[in-house]
């Protein structure tokens, strides 16, 4: 701690307590205002940022147009090729051709104007509150520049006047304890009269700043008004750009969407009627039916059949006659059919008899009868066919004649064999002017011995004759014939005593004879 002089030892005191008292205290005058000018100068720094973000708006706009556009160019490369198989529509206005280069054509002009919209918001808007924000740049240094250098001279003409009233209050605290003479600069009086002359110049600068101020505060309100005018001028500038735009979209899309509208339903349709009248079916013309078309060999003289239709036959197990369509071809087939309805039904003959192969009988009123062999399943099938013996009857005399004339002249072999019943075990062919009579001299073939049977099995010796030769008949044999059969050596009939023929058709087993030899086994139908 420094030590002072018994003279000087009061005034150290007294000075001491004066610095505590105005240590104590900031200022010995109070400020009137507040730091005004950096208040106005952080305002300002709102202001242009505002503008800043104003700007990074527009400017993302205009970018967002500019990537539309693009976008846009795209789109239109989607309908830039000409339609495929274009040749279907019309290629005249007002068709679907015709709408697709109307969208092209919008397509392109919304391409275009978003190009404009992002060159005028480059050009017209952006400027605007680029030189804004200059202004307010501007702004801010014209206030660093004034108000700010007032500001500094009434704070150091404060701090002077602050330095002197500090002065004062020390010399008058050691007034009363100060020994000797003092100083005549530091008399309290002087010191006084010196806080007055440099606190009036205080005030006075800080009225001159005041002023200064109050002409920044006035500007200011005139200047945050031209700020927002600045605004809503471009703000109206970007509005009116993007509102065009938007209403020529809207347009665009709107003559789109007419083009489309006023296409008739019909246009197309009728254009390509038009176009080919030549291929299209005319509906005018009468539909298509047989006898308007014709084939190549349609009237080949092997396609006319020599005779076609309706016989009876004889059926294997009810014995009853059944009708159906029968033809005969030049091929020689006599083929029989469920009926005659070809058109709608695949015409796959349910008989096939191949005439040159088969054997013919005699014609008795209206039946007659034939033997052959099924080739209706094809070769394969009619190589192991059974040989059938069937009988016909038509249902008039004359049909009966022409039938049984054009058989004969296909058939391969015709014998004046009357028709019988399939189920009569006698044959015309036992009678003594019959081909077995004949051969009556022959040795009759050797059999096993074995018991007599009262009856023959199916494919056993029977009777039944449309040929030359015994064929084996379903039936029940009599007694005499089994005796044959079984007999070693049986003795020939003699040619006075013929046997009497049984009638047509007799079904007796009474009238049987015994057969001369027995005949391969053959199925009657």
């Amino acid at each position: 701690m420094a030590s002072y002089p018994p003279e000087k030892a009061g005034i150290a005191d007294a000075r001491t307590l004066t610095h505590r008292q105005t240590s104590g205290s900031v200022e010995a005058i109070p400020r009137e205002e507040s730091d005004i000018p950096g208040l106005l100068l952080e305002r300002l720094q709102a202001w242009k940022h505002a503008c800043k973000y104003l700007e990074g708006y527009i400017s993302a706009t205009e970018k967002a147009q500019k990537t539309h556009a693009k976008e846009y160019e795209r789109v239109l490369k989607s309908v830039s090729e000409p339609l495929r198989e274009g040749s279907h529509f019309d290629q005249a206005l007002g068709g679907i051709a015709g709408l697709f280069e109307n969208i092209r054509y919008n397509t392109q002009g919304l391409a275009n104007s978003h190009l404009e919209t992002e060159k005028g918001l480059k050009g017209s808007v952006l400027p605007v509150l680029e030189r804004l924000h200059t202004e307010i740049k501007n702004k801010t240094k014209e206030l660093t520049n004034g108000a700010a250098k007032g500001s500094k001279a009434v704070e150091k003409a404060r701090n002077n006047t602050q330095k002197h009233i500090e002065l004062l209050g020390q010399h008058t605290a050691s007034f009363d304890s100060i020994g000797g003479r003092p100083d005549p600069n530091n008399d309290p009086f002087i010191l006084q009269r010196g806080v007055y002359h440099r606190l009036n110049k205080q005030i006075l600068e800080e009225n001159a700043n005041r002023q200064d101020i109050l002409a920044v505060q006035g500007s200011f309100q005139q200047f945050e008004s031209h700020i927002v005018g600045v605004i809503q001028q471009a703000l109206g500038a970007f509005v009116q750009l993007v509102t065009n735009q938007a209403e020529r979209t809207n347009i665009l899309y709107k003559d789109m969407l007419g083009t489309a509208q006023r296409i008739p339903g019909d246009f197309e349709w009728k254009g390509f009627l038009s176009r080919n009248n030549q291929i299209l079916i005319d509906p005018n013309a009468p539909p298509r039916s047989m006898s308007n078309i014709s084939f190549p060999n349609q009237s080949h003289r092997a396609v006319n059949p020599l005779i076609e239709g309706t016989l009876e036959r004889k059926g294997r197990l009810l014995k009853s006659y059944n009708t159906g369509h029968y033809v005969i071809t030049p091929s020689k087939f006599l083929h029989e059919f469920k009926d005659n309805d070809y058109i709608r039904h695949e015409p796959s003959p349910e008989l096939s008899l191949y005439l040159p192969d088969c054997v013919v009988g005699a014609l008795v009123g209206v039946k007659f009868n034939i033997k052959g062999k099924d080739m209706s399943g094809g070769k394969v099938t009619g190589a192991f066919s059974t040989t059938h013996e069937i009988a016909f009857k038509t249902s008039t005399l004359g049909d009966a004649g022409k039938w049984h004339e054009i058989i004969k002249q296909c058939s391969g072999q015709v014998t004046n064999e009357t028709p019988i019943s399939p189920i009569s075990p006698v044959s015309p062919t036992s009678g003594p002017n019959s081909p077995a009579a004949e051969k009556k001299h022959q040795p009759p073939p050797a059999y096993a011995p074995g018991p007599p049977s009262s009856a023959t099995g199916p494919g056993e010796v029977g009777t039944g004759v449309t040929n030359r030769e015994e064929v084996a008949s379903p039936v029940v044999a009599s007694s005499a014939a089994t005796d044959v059969r079984t007999a070693p050596d049986p003795a020939p009939a003699p040619a006075s005593a013929p046997a009497p023929a049984p009638a047509v058709g007799a079904d007796s087993a009474s009238a049987a004879a015994p057969a001369p030899a027995p005949a391969p086994a053959t199925e009657k139908s």
